[in-house]
């Protein structure tokens, strides 16, 4: 009998190394890469600028927002990761990567070494994206002044520092569908859409938490607790844009002013550098889309979070 239940345990034990091993291991091959063309670099810089490369990439202290040395500390309940160097230099940036190599990394979380990225790279947002504009992007940083010198180690925690512990996180909270228009709506309400679900990642701040980190599907751009550990992320949802207009939002993108005449703080301000950049179109844009978003009720508020601002 005790046999019989060494032998149970043995293979119930391997059988959950197998599955661990299945889910945690990252993708061996990779077939998203379109066949070679010429690279738009025009809107490699608009998709630089949707995505918000230089908020995190560009080194901190400095006005330049193309020197992509990278550095930036980002902390968040799980530890401190600090933003990468991704200028062309070919020994401490990307210089050296493929386009492919790129691509897999932005749209997968997957580095050149078959390692997974942590998730403090929003590539749960950047999967929704078209892989032309992550080609483009790849064009436009190669023509950007390298900038050497390495950055600090993450500093995270065991168990969070198993990087292979992340194939399951993304099992769990990643789908890997780009995104599909909806033929029942406008294309400006679809390039919102697109800008506000891939590139802009814009519900990676904007939305509550779970406690393994994935983002409440039921409460996407509900606002919630900063995932940089201060204050509070607002609604952005009709629960708290209510009273915007459209023309108030897309006047906020471009200059960071609310309609009450106060002005964006926190990390939204380095948010509305990228924006700014846009086109006046993609603006109007992601007006329309987050207008268009049903009210949705957030997390309760700490009484001292909610004594803050409501700045988006």
């Amino acid at each position: 009998m005790a046999r019989r239940i060494f032998l149970v345990a043995v293979l119930a034990l391997a059988a959950a190394v197998g599955v661990y091993a299945w889910l945690t291991a990252p993708p061996t091959m990779l077939a998203i890469a379109p066949p070679a063309y010429a690279p738009n670099l025009a809107n490699g810089l608009t998709t630089f600028n949707a995505g918000g490369c230089s908020s995190c990439h560009a080194v901190p202290g400095q006005p330049d927002r193309t020197r992509l040395g990278g550095g930036l500390a980002i902390p968040s309940p799980f530890g401190t990761f600090y933003a990468p160097n991704i200028s062309p230099d070919p020994v401490d940036g990307i210089g050296r990567w493929t386009e492919a190599e790129f691509v897999r990394a932005v749209t997968q979380g997957i580095s050149p070494t078959g390692a997974h990225y942590f998730p403090a790279f929003p590539y749960t947002s950047y999967q929704h994206a078209k892989v032309a504009d992550i080609c483009d992007l790849f064009a436009y940083l190669t023509t950007l002044a390298p900038v050497s010198g390495k950055v600090s180690d993450h500093d995270v925690p065991f168990p969070f520092n198993i990087r292979r512990n992340i194939g399951i996180w993304k099992w769990l909270f990643m789908d890997g569908k780009a995104f599909t228009p909806d033929a029942a709506r406008s294309d400006r309400w679809n390039r919102g859409a697109y800008l506000v679900n891939s590139l802009g990642h814009c519900a990676e701040c904007h939305s509550p938490r779970n406690l393994l980190g994935g983002i409440i599907t039921s409460q996407r751009f509900a606002g919630g607790p900063n995932p940089e550990g201060e204050g509070w992320v607002p609604n952005i949802t009709q629960k708290g844009l209510h009273d915007w207009s459209e023309t108030d939002i897309a006047y906020f993108l471009e200059t960071g002013q609310l309609p009450d005449g106060d002005s964006a703080g926190g990390s939204m301000v380095r948010v509305i550098k990228n924006i700014s950049q846009l086109s006046s179109g993609d603006r109007a844009a992601i007006a329309e889309y987050l207008k268009s978003l049903p009210p949705v009720d957030g997390p309760p508020r700490p009484k001292k979070a909610a004594k803050s601002g409501d700045n988006p």
